[in-house]
């Protein structure tokens, strides 16, 4: 397969197990795949596609099934991470390559990292942004998730029931997607005495507590309005069933439990956000869970979307360690 010029943005569409993979990719050189998060897409990536390139990688940026122009299967249960973790396979394959290092963000991390743990053979890199890696194990999730927040409900609780999030968001994404965003962004997240925004009110909406009319510096209308008409398209079933999924997860992946990541790895998070708080367990345990690691970064006055918010930052760091992994 040719690969296109450096300072070429190229779509394209490859089978895989969920039927087709809509990717974008630029540049030449050893692969790098970019997963993106919830609730987002390829375009998340935007910043690192040409910074990567430039760099003398061929950097590709995928949307996750459920999601963009990638197939969306109907069963709920097509979303679990070992389903992912064979569409990023089928991604490497179909694009003539035997390996990769793979970049995830959010769920993306999670996909990222669950990929690595599965095909280390064919993922000889990992890269974490925003989420940190926890092996699989511990108690079932959906149990954990329903004893946080007292007499309110955890955002992971609420997304589970299909249907319940679709009936808030969809008969007006736009306006829901830049208060979620806004929620957990830097520089326009509610302060620590505010209501929190990962929690839902007896008889509220998460969307309560966004914070009101205004958008992150990072999130101009333009990129709004590209975002929300994917998911105006699409719908949000597709990517609200990877919360839906948890349980099975952790009855697939029960046979990897306490399981390190051996690859050589990397985490960036943003100091302000909510997960390396309720994480910061996980960070603390990289020397025996991540024991290639080599380096973690957080990103002061950064929130959630670290690649959007500190594109440049991000792009150095990132640079540098698929740089030092060619050496």
């Amino acid at each position: 397969m040719t690969n296109p010029p450096a300072d070429t943005l190229v779509h394209r569409s490859v089978p895989a197990p969920a039927g087709r993979i809509h990717l974008v990719e630029q540049g030449s050189g050893p692969l790098v795949l970019l997963v993106h998060g919830f609730p987002e897409g390829w375009y998340s990536w935007r910043h690192q596609l040409p910074a990567l390139a430039a760099a003398g990688f061929r950097a590709v940026a995928v949307d996750v099934r459920g999601y963009g122009r990638s197939s969306r299967p109907e069963a709920v249960d097509a979303y679990r991470m070992v389903e992912l973790v064979e569409d990023a396979v089928a991604v490497v394959a179909a694009l003539g390559e035997r390996s990769a290092s793979i970049v995830g963000h959010d769920w993306g991390a999670s996909i990222a990292a669950t990929s690595a743990l599965l095909r280390p053979d064919v993922f000889h890199a990992v890269a974490l942004l925003g989420v940190p890696y926890s092996p699989p194990g511990g108690p079932r999730p959906s149990d954990v998730f329903a004893a946080m927040g007292g007499q309110e409900e955890f955002y992971v609780s609420y997304f589970q029931q299909p249907g319940r999030a679709e009936a808030e968001i969809e008969p007006d994404v736009r306006g829901w997607l830049a208060g979620f965003h806004a929620a957990l962004s830097g520089d326009t997240m509610p302060g620590p005495d505010d209501p929190s925004p990962y929690f839902v009110g007896p008889g509220g909406r998460l969307r309560d507590r966004f914070p009101a009319d205004r958008l992150p510096a990072w999130l101009g209308e333009p990129e709004l309005d590209r975002l929300a008409g994917e998911f105006e398209r699409t719908g949000l079933s597709g990517a609200l069933n990877r919360y839906r999924n948890v349980d099975r997860d952790w009855a697939d992946l029960a046979g990897h439990r306490g399981a390190p990541l051996t690859q050589p790895s990397l985490f960036i998070g943003g100091a302000l956000d909510a997960s390396v708080s309720w994480l910061a367990d996980a960070i603390a345990a990289f020397p025996d869970t991540l024991p290639g690691l080599v380096a973690s970064h957080l990103l002061d006055d950064c929130g959630h979307w670290v690649q959007q918010e500190r594109p440049d930052r991000v792009n150095r760091i990132l640079v540098d360690w698929l740089t030092g992994l060619a050496r």
